[in-house]
């Protein structure tokens, strides 16, 4: 019987976390925003997609991005 191959170390670091966080200029490509500063905007009212810094960037889960606009679609619907 052969042994089993080790599994991806760095799998068992990332613990299920994406393979990429979105930046600000991710957010004004998917939503068809005018600028970046509607991103730092909402950010600063509280009504965007919630992010976290790195040093001095923005960036955001792709999880939690989806999720804010899951929840604005089903505000929006009710209206």
């Amino acid at each position: 019987m052969a042994p089993k191959e080790a599994s991806d170390p760095r799998a068992t670091l990332r613990g299920g976390l994406p393979d990429r966080y979105l930046t600000p200029e991710d957010l004004v490509t998917m939503f068809s925003l005018p600028s970046v500063e509607t991103v730092y905007q909402w950010r600063r009212k509280r009504i965007g997609p919630t992010g976290f810094r790195v040093g001095r960037y923005l960036r955001f889960n792709p999880a939690a991005v989806q999720a804010w606009e899951a929840e604005q679609t089903v505000l929006d619907d009710a209206a």
